[in-house]
């Protein structure tokens, strides 16, 4: 990793919601987390958290896309 454009890249596409299947039908993390240091998944942690608090607070019901991704799955 070099310099602090694809880093800011790397978090945001760790913070995203898009995540692989794996072959057994688990959610698999982001490839980019594997590309972060420390520090830098500590920051798309916290990023993450802001994110689904702010995707929370503009939902009528009060959920973030994970919310009701969960919800969608649990409906299947």
């Amino acid at each position: 990793m070099t310099g602090d454009r694809e880093r800011a890249l790397l978090i945001e596409a760790a913070v995203g919601a898009w995540r692989h299947r794996r072959a057994d039908g688990g959610i698999g993390t982001h490839p980019a987390w594997a590309d972060l240091d420390a520090a830098g998944r500590v920051e798309a942690y916290e990023a993450a958290r802001l994110q689904r608090r702010l995707e929370a607070a503009l939902d009528e019901e009060g959920l973030s896309s994970t919310g009701r991704a969960v919800l969608g799955k649990i409906g299947e």
